[in-house]
């Protein structure tokens, strides 16, 4: 531990706010990688953190690769944008798996028109699907209420 922070047991990295401080831990092996890039995003301007970010997703160890996509939906969440490299790390990923939470987060967080296309086609379809499940359940309600009701009538 002899630059201060805790690899080993991973405390305290959420508050990571020096990326050569991360860039010295991946070139060394260091654990918990991929906490400390969450400590990145919340921590650190997005064009520093996202080259990071961006380096975490490639991870073999897939818990880490899964904090590395949680980093970019904070950084989603925080910044209000993403740099091209991340919509095109969650475009390679994907929107089932690691990338699922993080995209959504960019969909609820990033203004619909700085969205690039792949992303605008992607909340068009997550927003007529949630209409069309929103509209099925309320049938479904519906048809229960009034099967409920003749039900009572009979009994």
């Amino acid at each position: 531990m002899a630059s201060g922070w805790d690899w080993a047991g991973g405390e305290g990295l959420l508050g990571l706010d020096d990326p050569a401080e991360w860039d010295a831990a991946f070139t060394r092996g260091e654990d918990h990688l991929g906490t400390a890039v969450i400590g990145l995003a919340l921590n650190c301007p997005l064009a520093e953190a996202s080259p990071r970010i961006v380096q975490a997703m490639r991870m073999p160890d897939p818990n880490q690769r899964g904090f590395a996509f949680t980093a970019a939906g904070d950084a989603a969440r925080i910044n209000g944008a993403l740099t091209p490299e991340l919509y095109e790390a969650l475009r390679a990923e994907g929107p089932h798996g690691f990338a699922t939470h993080a995209i959504r987060d960019t969909l609820t967080f990033v203004p619909f028109r700085d969205l690039p296309p792949w992303f605008k086609r992607r909340w068009v379809y997550v927003t007529v699907r949630n209409k069309l499940e929103y509209w099925w359940h309320r049938i479904q309600d519906a048809i229960g209420d009034a099967w409920r009701a003749l039900r009572r009538r009979r009994g």
